[in-house]
């Protein structure tokens, strides 16, 4: 058996496989079209104009469903772990609300494209990356709460650093922005995809793109640490029927089966 087939670690796997993927391919379709530079372009510019719009999208979507799948089993896990500690339990249910917006905010990103609907798109960007980090920041502070009884203290370690990184990330790009966007380097820069390293304003713009790309990789990378927390978890469908027909009332059922029990004690 691989290491990807044990437990459920194939979930945070195809979650940064399939994400990644999205980016990538995307870029290269934008940049086979000459629809933005090859130089480190804005992620969400390479996602903009068909057909690399219609691929951005669908992939994105993908990675939505995917991203609430390996929350939730996180949470789970969490859960059955410490059932009996009122402040990991609180924290988790924490997790999974910030996740689960973080998700959200991905969907928007993907449907919505910059240079059509800015500010919706920058809500989604907000939530995905602002409340992402802080489901980082949350998930960590749990691994802390867990070590050394479930959880080492190398995978605290590396979702920290991991944290960090994306903080670091964010910092930049939200400092990059801000200047690149002042209207010291013209207006509607917003709708612009072709830049030249001679014009005013090209290296905050750089600054900020590569700024974006970290931050989208470090995201990756805090799910990467999951592998090994999922590959000791399993998934099993318990079936409970409520009734021997599909006409019948549950009701009716229960009644029938309380029956069986008595004459079979009797």
């Amino acid at each position: 058996m691989w290491w990807f087939q044990q437990g459920l670690s194939f979930l945070p796997v195809a979650l940064v496989v399939w994400s990644a993927a999205s980016f990538v391919f995307s870029y290269i379709t934008a940049i086979v079209l000459h629809h933005v530079d090859p130089l480190v372009p804005y992620i969400s510019d390479t996602g903009t104009i068909p057909p690399e719009r219609c691929l951005f999208g669908i992939m994105l979507n993908v990675s939505t469903f995917l991203g609430m799948a390996t929350m939730y089993v996180r949470y789970k896990q969490v859960s059955a772990l410490s059932p009996e500690k009122p402040k990991i339990l609180r924290l988790n249910k924490l997790g999974l609300t910030l996740g689960w917006m973080s998700c959200f905010g991905l969907c928007i990103i993907a449907n919505f494209q910059k240079c059509i609907l800015y500010y919706i798109h920058v809500l989604g960007a907000c939530l995905t990356f602002g409340v992402g980090s802080i489901y980082m920041l949350v998930q960590t502070i749990l691994s802390y709460l867990m070590q050394p009884e479930v959880h080492s203290k190398d995978i605290f370690w590396a979702r920290l650093a991991v944290f960090l990184w994306s903080c670091s990330s964010i910092l930049s790009m939200f400092v990059s922005s801000v200047v690149l966007y002042s209207g010291l380097y013209g207006q509607n820069l917003v709708q612009k995809l072709h830049w030249d390293p001679q014009e005013r304003g090209y290296t905050p713009h750089i600054i900020s793109t590569v700024s974006e790309w970290s931050l989208a990789f470090s995201f990756l990378s805090f799910f990467l640490t999951y592998i090994r927390d999922f590959q000791k978890i399993s998934l099993r469908a318990v079936v409970s029927l409520q009734g021997q027909t599909l006409h019948e009332s549950p009701g009716s059922f229960r009644a029938e089966e309380q029956a069986l029990l008595i004459a079979g004690s009797i």
